[in-house]
């Protein structure tokens, strides 16, 4: 697998992470129709499904994805929240992305 469809697929899988929590959250805390409680199930099936696809190791695939999830986290904050992202949340962003980054490259170099 490329380094880039794995960045890809790793955004597509936080993304579908994310709108599965983000519709309960908006039903639970902003009184939303409890129907976004299905475009939530099937948004976090779609998330295991995702994980799925990648050629390693779960836990090697769990680590690494944990910090994309992070940084796309921060776009979701800034893009639809409406919340601009702190120099700490950029700071924090790009630490959990180098993180990443030595975990996948290090897996590629064995």
């Amino acid at each position: 697998m490329t380094l880039l469809r794995a960045g890809g697929l790793f955004i597509i899988t936080a993304l579908a992470e994310i709108v599965g929590c983000y519709l309960p959250y908006l039903w639970l805390q902003r009184g939303k129709s409890a129907l976004l409680l299905l475009p939530a199930s099937a948004s976090l099936a779609a998330f295991a499904w995702l994980l799925t696809l990648h050629p390693t190791g779960a836990g090697r695939t769990y680590a690494a994805y944990g910090g994309i999830y992070v940084a796309v986290s921060l776009f979701w904050l800034w893009l639809i929240e409406g919340q601009r992202p702190t120099r700490w949340d950029v700071l924090g962003g790009a630490m959990t992305i180098a993180g990443t980054a030595i975990i996948v490259l290090g897996a590629r170099s064995r």
